[in-house]
């Protein structure tokens, strides 16, 4: 992914189409849309809050927007969400990430998908986005909506397709352990980590009766291992991780492209005299460098501590109602790309993501560098 010249977000907005009559339009829809963005990075997490927020902040708002008619009614602004083309808002993101985020090589891209919970209704299914997060910028990158979790396997391909992946390597759970998928990834540059689970039983059997003969011979077989151990709060967790090679023990490994290497890690976690081991299985097109292997695995959870965790404590995701056509899928993405921007804060002001939207909120001068204005 190669760094342009960042865009400001009136830039990003203007290639959204305006789904409404032009005749009666009176809130310029570039103009909502920033309104919009300030007011998300500043504590707003409805359209209420949106148009309230707006209201007071007026007399800022209009030292860089023109905003000739004032603040849009937050009906206005639920309207409006419900109507935009979400695909072209979410090109309209990744083109912003793509101005921001320096080149991809070797960083770790997590996949996973998050549900809104209370985003459904009666009649529909509520929001499930799968998104893309970049381990070390600790960016989303990008991200697709699927009209149920089980259809993640399907949405994934056409995630991985419009994303610039050369030189990263892509983790996924084991929803995502498909043959398709580990094509996608290899087609696009990038090396796979998956993990392996009972939805590929037979593989999973396999490399679960080798690592059984493993460790009794370990000398035997070839193989590299790491370590790490953690321990805080009277727990303590050993964690072991083993890579091997010896890809002629597997099934079918042939359906795996490039595939170079499967990995055990065997986890042995004590608390309060109680000990209990627990065996997590992985296939991965990297070679068998059981360091470099168990540290794209670790870093594959930073998509749920500091994208999902964030969505729902900071951004308050699992309580959203909008539940009108796209305004949901819309309202989450507006609040990936604020959390995005508190993330790129240029002042590296210190403190946590629910610290720093209260000082946007109250800090004329903050809110302008984290859009940009200032």
């Amino acid at each position: 992914m190669q760094q342009e010249e960042r865009l400001s977000l009136s830039e990003v907005f203007v290639t959204v189409d305006d789904p409404r009559q032009s005749g009666k339009v009176e809130h310029d829809l570039v103009e909502l849309l920033v309104v919009a963005v300030s007011a998300v990075l500043s504590g707003a997490d409805t359209f209420v809050e949106i148009e309230e927020w707006a209201t007071e902040k007026l007399p800022w708002l209009r030292q860089h927007l023109k905003l000739a008619h004032g603040i849009a009614s937050h009906d206005t602004f639920a309207r409006v969400f419900s109507l935009i083309d979400p695909e072209q808002f979410e090109a309209a993101f990744r083109r912003w990430v793509v101005s921001i985020l320096p080149v991809l090589d070797a960083q770790v891209v997590a996949i996973d998908g998050k549900t809104s919970r209370r985003s459904g209704k009666a009649n529909s299914a509520p929001l499930h986005l799968v998104s893309a997060f970049a381990a070390g910028a600790n960016l989303v990158l990008g991200q697709r909506a699927v009209a149920k979790k089980s259809n993640e396997k399907t949405t994934i391909p056409e995630l991985l397709a419009v994303l610039s992946l050369q030189g990263c390597i892509v983790t996924l759970d084991a929803m995502g352990t498909q043959a398709n998928i580990a094509q996608a990834i290899r087609d696009r540059g990038a090396d796979y980590v998956l993990a392996v689970k009972d939805n590929q039983p037979t593989l999973a059997d396999a490399i679960r009766d080798f690592f059984v003969l493993f460790k009794q011979a370990p000398q035997h077989t070839p193989h590299t291992m790491s370590e790490t151990v953690e321990k805080n709060h009277g727990r303590l967790e050993i964690r072991r991780c083993y890579a091997f090679d010896a890809l002629q023990c597997l099934p079918r490994k042939e359906q795996w492209p490039d595939l170079a290497s499967f990995v055990v890690i065997e986890s042995e976690r004590s608390i309060q005299n109680k000990t209990s081991i627990e065996q997590r299985l992985y296939i991965s097109s990297l070679p068998a460098q059981a360091e470099r292997i168990a540290t794209a695995i670790r870093q594959h959870w930073s998509v749920e501590n500091n994208l999902h965790w964030c969505m729902d404590v900071v951004f308050a995701d699992d309580q959203m109602r909008a539940r009108t056509d796209h305004a949901g899928h819309n309202m989450a993405l507006l609040k990936q790309l604020a959390l995005n921007l508190l993330r790129t804060d240029p002042t590296a002001r210190k403190g946590s993501l629910k610290t720093k939207r209260l000082i946007a909120a109250t800090s004329d001068t903050y809110r302008a560098a984290l859009l940009g204005l200032s």
